[in-house]
Order: structure tokens, then sequence, then C-alpha cells
């Protein structure tokens, strides 16, 4: 609506319309709905462009990767896999074909989500394995102790089977979880026979909720349960392997770490401590373990991106001006290319002493690609390393999707 002047100085109202008509007038018109459409299409095919640009496609395709294996999870059924890879090298190869075509962009996409679906199919067909379905009684267990678990109340741990006596049941399980009384667990390494319950994977509490048989199946334990009686170490049959021999390694130092910090301190501090070394948490009280996520400080017991670029940061600087203090090497040398080296040597141990859990390998991968970018002289675009950790772990391990720890602390290592 306008006002306008009278004869008598009185203003009366007149229609109008927006823009004014003077506006109008001077050349400028009023914008129509298509107009409206197309200026919006236009501004969406912009941000395409600009997000398709050289060094902007990349932090894509993790999205696009992990969108393929979300739907492979979420798919009825257990897709085909000669189907699943043939498809996605197909879709691949028709990426590389368009590289120079301006539809190269989206054939990347559908290319990524077509290779993230058949590496989630590859894997759950490379890992597959029996699964326990009804309750078991009094089964005589015998084989290699993999892992072990201290815990608050009770100890577990995971029993690589070599041989299984059950009545009624003649399958075979490779992998069972076990709980025992604390203080009871056996050495890793060390080859038991026993005899306990086992019990189906536990299933969700409620539909959409955490699939703790999902986890189970990944990391090939098909039942779980807890020991009847004692438990005796006996000679092995065979060998345990070069994993298992590495993995009794592994567990030996954080004995001896825990032992040492044991020492030194008790209760809820060495937990923590032990906590932020190891990655073993579950000797923190509940108490206290509830008031650092009520607190918003759980996330500090969980070693990830913190963690890691604390280490890796320590290790660069204290070794860089260890060596500054030799005039000829830091005159002559690279010495800030063998910091880096020394502090990814620094990482990569820390990874494997808290037992590379998702987001500990995340944060091990970007800091990995920071560290490599300063030993090749290239500069190490944050975001760009956030994609590419994210790929890696996404990779070697696609299930980690659905982890809460690769959902969480996304953000990279300061």
């Amino acid at each position: 609506m306008a006002r306008q002047g009278g004869p008598s100085g009185k203003s009366r109202v007149i229609a109008s319309t927006w823009p004014p008509r003077g506006a109008a007038q001077s050349g400028a018109l009023a914008p129509s709905p298509s107009s409206a459409w197309t200026a919006l299409l236009e501004r969406l095919r912009a941000w395409v462009r600009a997000e398709a640009g050289a060094g902007r496609l990349l932090p894509w395709v993790p999205v696009a990767f992990g969108s393929g294996i979300a739907l492979y999870f979420t798919a009825s059924r257990e897709p085909v896999l000669s189907v699943s890879l043939a498809t996605a090298i197909s879709l691949c190869a028709v990426a590389f074909l368009l590289r120079r075509s301006r539809f190269f962009a989206g054939a990347v996409m559908v290319a990524a989500i077509a290779a993230g679906f058949a590496t989630a199919t590859f894997r759950t067909a490379h890992l597959a394995h029996a699964v326990l379905a009804r309750p078991l009684y009094s089964v005589s267990l015998s084989g290699f102790v993999e892992t072990r678990d201290i815990r608050e109340r009770t100890d577990r741990f995971v029993l690589r089977v070599t041989q299984l006596d059950a009545p009624r049941f003649s399958g075979k399980l490779d992998r069972v979880r076990l709980s025992v009384k604390k203080g009871t667990a056996p050495d890793v390494g060390s080859f038991v026979e026993l005899k306990a319950r086992l019990l189906p994977p536990l299933a969700p509490s409620r539909p959409g909720s955490y699939d703790f048989s999902r986890d189970m199946f990944f990391q090939g334990i098909g039942a779980s349960g807890f020991v009847m009686g004692a438990i005796k170490i006996a000679e092995p049959p065979e060998s345990g392997g070069l994993r298992l021999r590495y993995a009794a390694f592994m567990q030996g130092l954080r004995d001896a770490i825990d032992a040492r910090i044991r020492s030194r301190l008790d209760g809820d501090e060495r937990a923590i401590a032990t906590a932020l070394l190891t990655g073993r948490r579950d000797a923190i009280s509940t108490p206290v373990n509830d008031a650092m996520f009520i607190s918003g400080l759980g996330h500090v017991l969980s070693i990830s991106g913190y963690h890691m670029a604390v280490v890796a940061g320590v290790v660069f600087f204290a070794f860089r001006a260890l060596l500054a203090l030799i005039p000829g090497l830091s005159v002559s040398t690279p010495i800030k290319k063998w910091s880096a080296a020394a502090a990814l040597a620094a990482a990569a141990f820390y990874l494997l002493l808290s037992g590379a859990e998702v987001a500990t390998q995340r944060s091990f991968f970007m800091t990995a690609v920071v560290l490599i970018a300063v030993m090749v002289d290239r500069r190490a675009i944050t975001f760009r390393t956030l994609a590419v950790a994210a790929m890696i772990v996404l990779l070697m391990a696609p299930e980690a999707l659905v982890h809460p720890s690769f959902q969480s602390r996304c953000a990279p290592p300061a």
C-alpha cells in the first residue's frame, strides 16, 4: 500500500505493489515465481561447481563411501558379493573415463557409494563364521587366550577355540568371549581347558538401539558366556601363531605399565592413568566414571585426537630440540623431517599400546598424514586430513561407520 497527497493536503491510500512502482519505472522489474526458481537453481549450480572444483571434491568422497556402507547395513537381506563387486568396478571405470567431462563429480560420488557398499559386503563375506543360535550348558572348551579385559567386578577374555565338546551340538565356533571371577583370567597367549555355559550374542534391547551381536560378529566372536569351575593351563597341541605372540607381548607390556603405575598410585587415580596410557578403562569405578560423563569429561578417557596429538607433538618438539643442540646436524641435515619420523614412530607405538580402537585409528591416520606431509615438504590441509583418515578407517573396517567412536570426536587434532 502507498499514500498519495490530495489537493487539500490530506493523504489517501492507493493500491501498490512490491517493489514500488518507482523502482519498476526506473528499470527494476518485480520478480516472478519462475525467475525466483531460476535464481535458486543457478545458486545451487554455483555451489555444486564450487564443491567440485580443484581440491574441494576429496572431502565428499568418504561421505559418499560411508553412505554406501550405510545402505549395506540397511539392506533387508545379504547382498550378492559378485554383483556388488562387479557394479562397483564398473562404476569406478565409468568415473575414470568421464574424468574430463562435466559429469565427473557426479560419477565419482556414485562410484564411491557403490564402492562403499561392495567393501562392506566383502568385509562381511571375509569374516563369515558360525554364530551360536541357542544356549549351551556344560560345554568343554580348549583353546588359546587372545585378549583379556580386567573389569571392576569380573574379568573376561576371548578364547580362540580349538576343540568344543557339547551334547547335541555338532557345529564349530571360532571364538567365544567368557567372563570369570575377578583376578582369575588367564594370561594372553596361554592354552587353557575349561567348562563354560555359552549364550547367543546379545540382541538389541529395542529397535534401532546399539546392536551388540553385530559388534561381536565383526570381532569374530560367535558366542558369549561364563566359565564354570576352574581353568586348567595345558600344553598347546600346536603353535598359536605370530599374531598370538604379538598379542601376548603387548598384553605383557600393558601389565608392566599398569604394575608400575600401581606402585605409585592407587584407586581411581591409578585406573585413570592406566586408561590414558593403555586404553584400559574397565578398572575405573562406577561413581567416578558416571561423574566424568555427567561433567562432560568422559571423552578424555577415550584415546583419540587430543591424546595422539599430545604424544606426537611432545616427541616431535623434544626430538627436534635435542637435535638442534648439535650444530653439525642442525645446519647440514633436515632435523625437522627426522623429528617428524620419530613422532610418527611414537604415535604408531601409542596406537598399538592402546589397543587400536576406532577413534584411536582415525586420530593416528590424521596425525600420520600431517607428519608425512612434513617429511615430504607438503602442506597438510586439516579438512583433507580428516577425509583421508576417515577413508582409510572405512576401507579397513567398514563396520566402524555404525560405531559410536567413529561418529563422535571428528575434530582434527590441534
